[in-house]
């Protein structure tokens, strides 16, 4: 039977079954209160292809992409997926 861990865990079993999976308290709690909402993919940008070159660059410098200077558009987008 799961545990009722109280207001503070919306989803008693998901927090249980992600505890026996080892993840900690505060990222077990923080998985079983999103809901479903956190099971679906993509976020809310726009796909890659949309960005201009110029903010593909900015993302590419933020993640440290070497060779970033000399890629186009189409190589920081793959550089951005890898």
């Amino acid at each position: 039977m799961t545990k009722d861990h109280g207001k503070s865990i919306k989803d008693d079993e998901k927090y249980e079954a992600l505890r026996d999976e080892g993840y900690s308290k505060s990222k077990a709690a923080a998985i079983a209160n999103a809901g479903d909402s956190a099971s679906e993919k993509g976020g809310s940008n726009p796909p890659y292809e949309e960005w201009t070159k110029e903010e593909l660059y900015d993302r590419a410098q933020e993640l440290d992409i070497e060779g970033r200077s000399d890629m186009s558009k189409d190589e920081l987008i793959e550089a951005l997926r890898k």
